[in-house]
């Protein structure tokens, strides 16, 4: 039983490997783009719209509100950002319904890599508002003592994000094989539904703690 796909090594010649993290985020983005290309196919405004249309519009406008929310008066320059997260992450853990298949966010390369994306975004999106001066003034607020402070900051949440996500993945499905191995069919589907339901709030999570992260950026931009 494999703890991580990271162990699922598809194919190895010397250093350079292909394993199960890389496969199943592959087929995951091949998956989202078709999904997104048919989803977006024929929209229209002012006439009856699709059941697809209808469906991505309620997806849309309740991203656009928690997004408000929490602090984002303009939800529309970082739904891309924070929607697309939010899609990925929630796709790979539901999609562990699925046989054979092992969501990528179980391994900690995966949940490192969404981290450090959102560790870039801060100060992009905070550069792009407020200009590289205010943002760096940031940094030295209140006094310039609370310099280093900032910057662990900065660091450690970066960790908290990927280890938070990559720990409760990875026990989830180590939990459900154990209980495959040891109990009847019906007890793990059971488990199985509540990690679903456990991927969906971490999903969740995620997504809010990178808006948060980047509000703060924002805000204290403004100070």
């Amino acid at each position: 039983m494999r703890i991580s796909p990271d162990l699922w090594i598809f194919f190895q010649h010397g250093f350079f490997k292909i394993n199960g993290t890389i496969v199943f985020t592959w087929m995951l983005m091949l998956l989202l783009v078709l999904i997104s290309r048919q989803v977006t196919k024929g929209l229209v405004i002012g006439t009856t719209p699709s059941k697809w249309q209808c469906a991505l519009e309620i997806v849309v406008l309740t991203m656009r509100k928690q997004l408000r929310e929490v602090g984002l008066e303009q939800p529309d320059k970082y739904i891309g950002f924070i929607g697309t997260l939010f899609l990925l992450i929630f796709s790979a853990n539901l999609l562990t319904i699925l046989p054979f298949y092992e969501p990528p966010t179980a391994s900690l390369s995966t949940t490192a890599a969404l981290a450090f994306a959102v560790f870039l975004s801060v100060p992009i999106y905070g550069i792009k508002e407020k200009g590289l001066k205010n943002y760096l003034k940031s940094y030295l607020e209140p006094t310039v003592i609370m310099l280093p402070f900032h910057i662990i900051s900065e660091f450690s949440r970066t960790l908290s994000l990927a280890v938070r996500l990559f720990g409760n993945m990875m026990s989830g499905a180590l939990t459900v094989g154990l209980l495959l191995s040891i109990t009847p069919f019906i007890f793990p589907m059971v488990m199985t539904s509540l990690g679903l339901l456990i991927g969906s709030v971490q999903s969740y999570i995620f997504c809010i703690l990178a808006t948060v992260y980047i509000t703060s950026a924002l805000q204290a931009s403004e100070t």
